[in-house]
């Protein structure tokens, strides 16, 4: 998982790529290709 400054290019990498908040952090998540995950905060 990366950790990055900003999740609007990470989401752009991959068509399958989602931003999640969860518990105060935001999260870049992929069911179908799991090595764009990526995490803000």
């Amino acid at each position: 998982m990366k950790i990055l400054k900003s999740l609007k290019s990470a989401k752009k990498r991959h068509k399958a790529c989602r931003v999640v908040r969860r518990k105060g952090r935001v999260y870049v998540i992929n069911k179908t290709n799991p090595r764009f995950k990526a995490r803000q905060g």
